[in-house]
């Protein structure tokens, strides 16, 4: 008897917990505003800057990118096809302003993941696209080779960026003296920088990759190698959206996740006659696991055949500018790059 009695408020607890946990799922990831916004316009909504790589329209006005090319596979991910985002460039100052009040369903404009971002003002952000840092760009001709050796230059940093704080923490901590001159429109830094109106800018590395292309003369200025800050850029959304949330989230990890099996655009094909299980899910083989997130089964598939894992989009607009992976490798590779798993 006291076995039973036992048994019976052992299979009473179960029952309770798992109508608990019913109830606890059926609140999560819900479609909120952004999402359903999306689906009504039939569009997605996209902040961009203008870093060649990263983001900067062709000469047909199409934009490319590292960032644009996520973009699309977002499009792919709600829509089924690379054509419904809508690509629109934003200052640092105005863009995240925007996305606050919906001019954007997202940014993918090169922003750092912040705790203040996140929790005073209510954004969320996706994983981590590009692991960058600030850094500083200068004339040859000082003869400096590090930061701390540019005592008494004046530098020249972008307002409304986390740019502005970071050097003036550098040199307060180095205990150096600098003279600060803010620039707000991005295409005055290489003016201010040939002019010699400032000794060198500070942005973040990738930025500054793109601006020396941009240089009448780029061999004679140079990227010193202290990095003042880092600088994880990531998707960023508005709170209140769960599920549009979660699609970016999975997205940015699906290009990474292909890359770890080797799947590519070229040979994902292949991939769908993998025996493994795992695969199987992943490309839509077996359509339980998009049929149980409510998203084409082929969702994954179709963004790795039309826009490449992360490999494959990284080499196609970054490695053309001379950009090494670095940290922006898989993690089995000594990278920062990883997965969840997709099950």
């Amino acid at each position: 008897m006291r076995f039973k009695g036992y048994l019976g408020g052992f299979l009473k607890s179960a029952i309770a917990g798992t109508l608990l946990t019913s109830l606890a799922l059926s609140n999560v990831a819900q479609a909120g505003p952004t999402l359903d916004k999306i689906t009504q316009r039939g569009s997605i909504k996209v902040g961009v800057g203008t870093t060649p790589g990263f983001f900067a329209p062709d000469s047909s006005g199409k934009w490319q990118g590292l960032f644009a090319d996520y973009g699309r596979a977002l499009s792919i991910a709600v829509f089924g096809t690379p054509d419904k985002a809508e690509f629109t460039n934003s200052s640092p100052q105005q863009r995240l302003p925007a996305l606050q009040s919906g001019e954007f369903d997202i940014l993918l404009s090169g922003v750092t993941v912040t705790i203040t971002r996140a929790l005073k003002l209510g954004f969320h952000f996706g994983p981590t696209v590009f692991y960058d840092g600030q850094g500083i760009l200068v004339r040859k001709d000082l003869g400096v080779t590090t930061a701390a050796e540019l005592d008494g230059a004046t530098i020249g940093a972008q307002s409304g960026t986390t740019g502005e704080l970071n050097v003036a923490d550098f040199f307060r901590k180095t205990g150096k003296k600098f003279t600060p001159v803010t620039i707000e429109d991005t295409g005055q830094f290489i003016a201010a920088l040939e002019s010699g109106r400032v000794d060198a800018i500070t942005q973040d590395s990738s930025d500054l990759v793109g601006k020396r292309t941009q240089l009448k003369k780029p061999d004679e200025y140079i990227i010193l190698p202290e990095r003042l800050s880092k600088e994880p850029l990531a998707p960023a959304v508005a709170g209140g959206d769960d599920r549009w949330l979660e699609i970016v989230n999975w997205t940015v990890n699906a290009t990474i996740q292909a890359e770890e099996w080797g799947i590519t655009s070229q040979n994902v094909d292949e991939f769908l006659k993998s025996e493994d299980p795992a695969i199987q899910r992943f490309l839509g083989v077996d359509p339980a696991l998009g049929e149980a997130i409510g998203l084409d089964p082929k969702w994954a598939y179709n963004i790795i055949k039309t826009v490449g894992n992360y490999g494959e989009i990284f080499d196609r607009n970054l490695k053309p500018l001379g950009w090494d992976r670095g940290y922006n490798r898989l993690w089995t590779d000594g990278g920062l790059l990883y997965s969840p798993p997709f099950r």
